[in-house]
């Protein structure tokens, strides 16, 4: 036996038997199982081996902003270390202590997302089989482990069963066996398999296509069957999807966002390195000095403290650079997203996915379950009207669900139903065996779904009987008995009316399923439902509205089969009606006693048994469309996405659903839009990207796990962010390869929900377009607090920058820079993650991947704003020390400090050769004064008040910078701050931390600031106020050159 596996559908049963050299009544014998173990091995999948702890915990680390916080960290630390001022108070280690926690923080919430990465390979082995009846060496052995079957044995399958294995139908033991494979194929409902031949040996036939073959993973729901074992284990379809899994999961990009900070956490390393470089040369005359002899520099002098203390200027020059918040930020706007998504009925289950939708550009849909219900329900009822086969009627049916209530029967009149009406009745309601509970969310269904369907439809229709009709109002008003159980009061009006006797259970030939019942009269009758087609041959009557019975003639015959074509044509599956009264041998029929029962055990006895029949009329049933859809789809239009649907059903069945739910026009043309998935991957790379960048939406039927993979990954490497839905195993691969793999939360396989990014708590495609909209509104306040915090570390590092380049004493030291960016800075930010969203959001186009995050005007604006706040922080220090009083704000009543010339600030390391120069000692606290034994010391010890001013100037002008985030453009008059309220409580709570620091003694201590009288607080405000008219002017600016090329246009 070649090891490669070889096509089973394509082979005769007894083909594969001697493939295997195995007999069906003995099975494989001892040995040579043991030699398919050692070819095959075990039928389980393999475990791939995940990433130890370690190794993600240095993942986390391989970023260029983390870097960056850890040589900060590093530096601040030996600084700490070897400062012996610093050593006893501790002050010096807050600064690498907070970094460190951030990182440690970061790291911990990485390596968790890490760890739940790969649930959906686990998820995959909880839907094997554990045991099945096995034949081996003659014996049948009740419960052989799955994982021990090896090709070639031979296995019994009945009603409930999970396949093992990938198998071979070999022998059908009932009439009918169905199988149900929706999650593997994305067919909407069970499928009929059998054991012939099927003549199509290429190794890409359709999963769809090979109706004698069963799959691991599916369940049997009807039937029973013999068949041979094909592929096992990593060989079967499931392992197949496993495989693609792993593949997608190391293919996976990072998003937009993270690509965005990654190259502004570039950029920012070479400015930092080069501006610190620049800060520590500018001054290198302080530590650094020699003599000029014949051209020539001699008599150098290093001096080492002087170096130390302006690399120390250059680390907070870094600090004041790094927006040490920025990633504690950005982790919880998204983290509020999810929180907003999730009233949405959208649970993100990885916070980038937030950012990530976005910019979402192609939306890919599965359509069962997604753009349908996923329950199927009765659309359309055919039937023969008037006294004529001329007057034809039909009749529209409402409701998209399980539930009974679920609409009704448009323009229904006939509550005293017609005889005609209460044949199609009770065929529907005692031709079935189907059921219908309610799980606490949703109306589901035992059995087949068309059946299902067909009862909710008996229940819509009502019961003939006038003295009923009250009672059953009353019934069906109260159809839930309990919690879960739903009493169909209609149909068991019907059973109990038509006493069901006998089945003829459906089989692929006759393609119908008949029941003999017995009427109130006594009498037997035949009720049949089946494919249209089979039964108009079968049928030599019809029956009309007032009951009477017609020949059937070629006129009628082509009504029917015109009105079938037209209901198929709009995506229907039709079941046609009929019944027979006159059963021969079979008219006293009354169970297994009876001397013709023999003839139901045969069913090559059933095409006999239904001949003659009497046509009733066709119901046409569907998947519906969600009532949402439609609406969802002209959103994505409007907002520039493009929404492909890819399903495993039926090319019709796809093309009436896209249709119906605007997709396409209803006379559209689609040729070029809609393909097979085996088409459109017969076509040439170039045809196919050709087809995918084209506008417009794009419909792909028949379509398998790989077909779904490929389209997603062609999509990506087009440049395209792409969502992709599903809820079946045979998702998760393309799931897991999307930018945002969205499952579905109700009908969602664990396996489609643990590959995703995104779970739909509602099933619905409309959600999917409001988290759109919801992440794009993210996205803009995120840009909004980037640029905030941006601004911020701009100002910083102008203000250190300014206060070197000018030679005055640092303004802050780095401990109070962290404190501004971590903590002061940190509250604004976040709320504006809660500003309420452009009422255009979805009507703009969806921003490129490759935007950037600043642009050039915004740098510019930033650079301005920077500039300010620089000049501001560094003035109010000057201020302090040369100035009694500012704007009429008296100065020296506070504290009766000596003034100083400006000159003699820039040049305060000349100070120890100023003739006569003395301080006055003064008070920095109410119970505080500085005295100076060395009166140099005023400008190193003595500067905790200027410095003081100049925190809170810089805190203060964040604050009010951060009203200029409300909006890029739009003036705080027409966006006025209580438009985010959630802001104002923010900056009151960061202006109390600050406050906190300046007057608990403990923190004013470890930080290097003193508390602030009334009159030093008029002056914080007269420098940081201006910075809102001058950002206003900056609006104002941008306004007016936006409108200029939008009038140039009009014109």
């Amino acid at each position: 036996m070649d090891e490669k596996a070889f096509p089973a559908w394509s082979w005769s049963v007894d083909d594969c038997l001697k493939a295997y050299n195995v007999k069906l009544e003995k099975g494989l014998c001892s040995y040579d199982v043991e030699k398919q173990r050692e070819v095959h091995g075990w039928n389980e999948l393999k475990k791939e081996k995940g990433k130890p702890v370690w190794e993600l915990v240095i993942q986390q680390f391989d970023d260029m902003l983390v870097k960056i916080l850890v040589v900060a960290a590093f530096i601040s630390f030996m600084l700490a270390y070897f400062d012996a001022s610093q050593e006893s108070s501790g002050g010096g280690y807050v600064e690498p202590v907070v970094i460190v926690l951030i990182l440690i923080l970061n790291a911990i919430v990485g390596v968790w997302q890490e760890t739940n990465a790969e649930k959906a390979l686990e998820a995959l082995k909880e839907m094997q089989c554990e045991s099945c009846k096995t034949l081996r060496d003659g014996y049948l052995v009740p419960d052989l482990p799955a994982r021990e079957l090896v090709p070639g044995d031979i296995v019994e399958l009945r009603v409930g069963d999970k396949v093992p294995a990938d198998m071979r139908v070999a022998v059908l033991k009932t009439s009918t066996l169905r199988v149900e494979q929706s999650s593997l194929t994305g067919e909407s409902v069970p499928v009929l398999k059998g054991n012939h031949t099927i003549n199509d040996d290429d190794s890409s036939c359709d999963l769809q296509a090979k109706d004698n073959m069963v799959f691991g993973g599916t369940t049997i729901v009807n039937g029973s069957c013999t068949c041979i074992v094909v592929n096992t284990g990593m060989s079967s379809e499931i392992g197949h999807i496993q495989k693609q899994i792993h593949e997608a999961s190391m293919e996976e990009s990072e998003t937009p966002l993270k690509k965005k900070l990654d190259e502004f956490g570039n950029s920012l390393t070479t400015v930092i390195g080069a501006v610190c470089l620049a800060v520590w040369a500018i001054n290198y005359k302080y530590f650094l000095t020699w003599e000029m002899v014949d051209s020539w520099p001699t008599d150098i002098r290093f001096s080492f403290d002087k170096c130390t203390y302006y690399f120390k200027i250059a680390v907070a020059l870094a600090v004041a650079a790094i927006p040490e918040g920025l990633p504690a930020v950005i982790t919880t706007c998204l983290a509020l997203g999810t929180r907003k998504m999730a009233q949405k009925k959208a649970i993100v289950r990885k916070l980038s996915s937030v950012e990530t939708l976005g910019c979402t550009t192609v939306i890919c849909s599965d359509k069962t379950g997604t753009l349908t219900t996923n329950q199927m329900s009765v659309s359309e009822i055919f039937t023969f009207g008037g006294k004529t086969t001329n007057a034809p009627r039909m009749f529209h049916v409402e409701g998209t669900t399980y539930d009974p209530k679920d609409g009704g029967i448009v323009d229904w009149s006939c509550f005293n139903m017609d005889a005609n009406l209460q044949a199609v009745a009770e065929i529907c309601a005692v031709c079935n065996d189907a059921g219908i509970y309610f799980d606490g969310r949703v109306f589901r269904v035992t059995g087949l779904p068309t059946e299902a369907a067909l009862k909710v439809l008996v229940e819509k229709m009502g019961v003939p009987d006038p003295d009923v009709k009250a009672r059953n109002k009353q019934i069906t008003a109260n159809y839930l008995i309990d919690n879960n159980t739903v009493k169909l009061g209609c149909c068991e009006w019907w059973m109990k009316r038509s006493k069901r006797v006998g089945t003829l259970e459906l089989d692929r030939v006759r393609k119908s399923m008949s029941v003999i019942v017995r009427e109130p009269t006594g009498q037997n009758r035949l009720l049949v439902k089946g494919a249209v087609e089979s039964l108009v041959e079968r049928s030599s009557a019809v029956q009309l509205a007032n009951g009477r019975v017609v020949p059937m003639d070629e006129a009628s015959r082509e009504v029917l089969l015109w009105r079938h074509a037209e209901m198929s044509g709009k995506g229907l599956r039709c079941l046609g009606l009929a019944y027979k009264d006159d059963l021969g041998d079979l008219s006293d029929y009354n169970g297994q006693h009876h001397p013709h029962h023999p003839k139901l055990l045969d069913p090559a006895c059933y095409s006999s048994i239904e001949t003659d029949l009497i046509f009733v009329g066709v119901v046409g049933l569907r998947d519906p469309p969600r009532d949402e859809v439609d609406s969802a789809i002209e959103e994505c239009r409007g907002a520039g996405i493009k929404v492909l649907v890819i399903t495993g059903d039926y090319k019709s069945t796809a093309e009436a659903i896209c249709k119906e739910i605007r997709l396409f026009d209803e006379f559209e043309d689609l040729r070029g839009k809609s393909f097979t998935g085996k088409d459109f991957m017969g076509l040439s790379p170039l045809q196919q990207k050709d087809i995918l960048s084209k506008p417009g939406g794009k419909v792909f039927s028949r379509a398998e796990p790989r077909h779904k993979q490929e389209i997603v990954r062609m999509l990506k490497e087009m440049g395209e962010v792409v969502a992709m839905t599903g809820d079946g195993v045979n998702d998760a691969p393309a799931l897991k390869l999307a930018d945002i793999g969205i499952a579905m939360g109700i009908t969602g396989t664990e396996v489609a929900k643990e590959a995703s990014d995104m779970v739909l708590a509602d099933d619905n495609f409309s959600t999917i377009v409001s988290a759109v909209g919801e992440g794009r509104s993210i996205y803009n306040n995120m840009k909004a607090f980037i640029r905030y915090m941006i601004s911020s570390n701009v100002g910083e590092v102008i203000s250190i920058l300014l206060s070197a380049a000018v030679g005055i004493p640092e303004c802050m030291i780095p401990v109070q820079l962290l404190w501004v960016n971590l903590v002061t800075d940190g509250p604004p930010a976040t709320a504006l993650g809660f500003n309420p969203a452009d009422v255009d959001i979805m009507r703009k186009p969806p921003r490129k991947s490759s935007d950037v995050l600043i642009d050039s005007w915004v740098l510019f604006r930033y650079l301005v704003i920077g500039c300010y706040v620089g000049i501001a922080t560094v003035g109010v220090f000057v201020v302090w020390y040369t100035q009694a009083s500012f704007l009429g704000v008296d100065l020296i009543g506070e504290d009766g400090r000596t003034l100083v010339s400006v000159s003699q600030l820039t040049n305060w390391g000349d100070c120890p050769s100023w003739p006569d120069f003395s301080v006055s000692p003064f008070a920095v606290a109410h119970n505080r004064v500085m005295a100076f034994p060395n009166p140099c010391d005023y400008f190193t010890t003595g500067k905790l008040k200027p410095m003081t001013l100049s925190l809170s100037v810089l805190v203060a002008i964040e604050m009010f910078n951060s009203l200029n985030a409300l909006s890029e453009d739009n003036s705080l008059l027409t966006m006025p701050p209580w438009k985010n309220p959630y802001l104002l409580v923010a900056m009151l709570l960061s202006f109390g931390l600050h406050c906190l620091i300046l007057y608990v003694p403990f923190l004013a201590q470890v930080f290097g600031v003193v508390p602030l009288g009334f009159n030093e607080w008029l002056l914080v405000i007269c420098f940081s106020a201006p910075v809102i008219l001058i950002d206003e002017l900056l609006k104002l600016l941008a306004r007016t050159t936006k409108s200029t090329p939008n009038k140039l246009k009009t014109t």
